[in-house]
């Protein structure tokens, strides 16, 4: 019996006319001139948060979202954090207003936990940013100087998640 190749999404999320925060685009954009494995389904969402909620309803083993999180470390700092769908709160609460390109990346998970359709596995790699909150073009000279990082760990991630053991506890 053969394996199923596994289906993941690589979501780049954020908006490029926010500097730093177009991290998650470019991140995308570099991996598109990759090789990439089989499987393996390259998205820039945006701002487009329901967009991407739609995708992921799709059915995927894993989600990995690319986009900038202040941490508290320097810019240009790298994470890695796993979100579980137990962490996640219950859903939109009825009556609640969706914006559709308002969507941050919790509120993208708790929609659709809400509507059933958690994907295996959801990472995040972020990017600590410099600047979000300044309208402009392209990223500051410290999260530009870890964009290659980032490609590189998003590839690596992804080939750990095209292995069974990823999805065990």
């Amino acid at each position: 019996m053969t394996a199923l190749t596994k289906q993941i999404l690589v979501a780049g999320i954020g908006n490029a006319f926010l500097q730093d925060d177009g991290f998650g685009g470019e991140v995308v954009r570099r991996l598109r001139e990759q090789t990439l494995p089989d499987g393996v389904t390259l998205g820039d969402f945006g701002t487009g948060g329901l967009d991407l909620a739609y995708e992921v309803m799709r059915g995927y083993d894993a989600l990995v979202l690319v986009d900038v999180s202040r941490q508290g470390g320097e810019p240009g700092t790298l994470y890695v954090m796993e979100a579980r769908e137990e962490d996640v709160a219950a859903g939109i609460e009825d009556g609640a207003m969706v914006d559709p390109h308002g969507m941050d990346p919790e509120t993208v998970l708790r929609f659709v936990r809400a509507v059933g359709g958690w994907p295996g596995k959801v990472l995040v790699i972020a990017c600590e940013p410099a600047s979000v909150e300044e309208v402009g073009m392209g990223l500051t000279p410290a999260v530009a100087a870890t964009v290659d990082r980032a490609v590189d760990l998003v590839a690596e991630t992804v080939g750990q998640l095209q292995s069974d053991a990823a999805y065990t506890s």
